[in-house]
């Protein structure tokens, strides 16, 4: 998970003029930029949820941390790096925070009275004292309604439509860039910028509280909740974009998520088959990259090195989710799928013709292009690659997932088996052009080179 659990700030490192033992040198500008990368990456949801938790405003805790962002990009490059990079962060934001109260003094007396108090590190919103060396600002990541969960359920308010809860959400939760969440949609990255600023303003105009709803009002958020979960481990096992196949650090804290979610809501059966996909699926990462973090696909995997525990863990999780009686949704029926690859031995012994069952019935319940394209890798598998190839076609016919590298890539691997080299060469060509994450794209390029 970001962080770890149990992280803790003692004393944050003064961003201007703290003692030079607080600042560690880097080996330059790119060494900084990098840091500042990382570290908004592990820790920027945690740093705006403790911001809207100690401000009591959720866009303003947003913006600030973004601010804060920014002058890290230029002080850390230059001067050095803080020891504890999370709390600078932190600190900054709440100073920003400090003069964004202090503009609004001359017109809104209670933003006044706030300002004062975060200057003297009094309150915080709700009233409740917070020294300004408080050692946990940052609250325990593992206590059921910790600042992030409610930072997920502010962001799902139904005040905002469904595509800017998800975009919000992967963006203050996640960390995710515009450019990856416009990835993830297959949408233009305009679109997603202008998506968040017109729910920040949405929720700002509705005095959405920070807070995780009472029982009753959690039932309608909890659909967007569990998507932006899923959509976070999404991009965390299969990064979109950049030079690492995985992010383990936003997988990992999504599988916290689900576990907390799991817990809060123990009698929704999506919430189980969420975790029992999460884990079942988190339980193969040790055997999904190489030393050198080169991708390892499934049927080269080394199965000893998959996490046991994990699969114990998501197998009780998924029997959870069978034993409320409803029927499995779509989160519940990919757990399935994800079971059956893992208790198999090989992918040779893996049960093909049950996965495609699987895969028709996550079709009628959850239709999508993608769970259509994976139905057809199951089909070559349970069926051989002329079957699935005809249902690829149709895809290709119907000018779906246009945009995405995948349906190139499951072309090009079927033309292989059939033995149609040159054309198999030009879809895996096209697939890497598509492919936004360096390492994938490498291995679709080494494949192509060998035909």
């Amino acid at each position: 998970m970001a962080g770890g659990a149990g992280h803790r700030v003692s004393g944050p490192a003064d961003p201007t003029d703290g003692p030079a033992s607080d600042v560690v040198p880097t080996a330059g500008h790119d060494a900084g930029r990098r840091v500042v990368e990382a570290t908004w990456r592990l820790d920027s949801a945690r740093i705006v949820a403790a911001l809207a938790r100690y401000t009591g405003d959720f866009a303003l805790a947003e913006d600030v941390a973004s601010e804060a962002l920014a002058e890290a990009l230029v002080a850390w490059p230059r001067d050095g790096v803080p020891r504890d990079p999370t709390a600078w962060l932190l600190t900054t934001g709440r100073r920003r925070a400090i003069d964004a109260f202090r503009r609004r003094s001359g017109r809104d007396e209670r933003y006044a009275a706030l300002g004062r108090d975060l200057a003297e590190g009094g309150a915080h919103a709700g009233g409740t004292p917070v020294a300004d060396d408080d050692p946990d600002l940052l609250w325990d990541p593992d206590v059921i309604d910790d600042d992030r969960l409610a930072l997920i359920f502010t962001a799902c308010h139904p005040v905002l439509s469904r595509e800017a809860r998800v975009a919000l959400t992967l963006r203050v939760v996640g960390g995710l860039s515009s450019d990856e969440i416009a990835r993830a949609f297959l949408v233009p990255t305009a679109t997603v910028q202008a998506r968040i600023t017109r729910a920040k303003k949405t929720l700002a105009a509705a005095r959405v509280p920070f807070e995780v709803p009472p029982e009753a009002d959690r039932s309608e958020r909890l659909g967007s909740v569990l998507q932006v979960v899923y959509l976070v481990f999404t991009e965390g096992s299969s990064a979109t974009s950049g030079d690492d196949w995985m992010r383990a650090d936003l997988a990992r804290e999504a599988v916290r998520l689900a576990r907390v979610l799991s817990r809060l809501v123990p009698h929704e059966p999506e919430a189980a088959g969420l975790l029992a996909l999460l884990e079942l699926t988190a339980a193969r990462f040790p055997a999904r990259t190489g030393p050198d973090g080169e991708p390892v696909l499934l049927a080269d995997q080394d199965r000893r090195r998959w996490d046991a525990g994990a699969i114990r863990r998501g197998r009780a999780a998924l029997r959870r989710a069978v034993g409320a009686g409803r029927g499995l949704g779509p989160y519940g029926l990919q757990a399935a799928i994800a079971e059956q690859h893992d208790v198999a031995r090989s992918v040779a012994e893996t049960d093909w013709d049950r996965i495609v069952l699987l895969y028709e019935a996550l079709g009628q319940v959850a239709p999508s292009p993608v769970v259509e394209l994976n139905r057809a890798v199951a089909v070559s598998m349970a069926s051989g690659p002329a079957a699935a190839l005809a249902l690829v076609d149709d895809l290709v016919a119907r000018e779906v997932l246009s945009g995405s590298y995948l349906l190139p890539s499951v072309r090009g691997e079927l033309l292989v088996q059939l033995g149609r080299a040159d054309e198999a060469r030009g879809e895996l060509e096209l697939a890497a052009r598509l492919c936004g994450n360096a390492r994938e794209r490498g291995v679709l390029e080494r494949k192509a080179a060998a035909l």
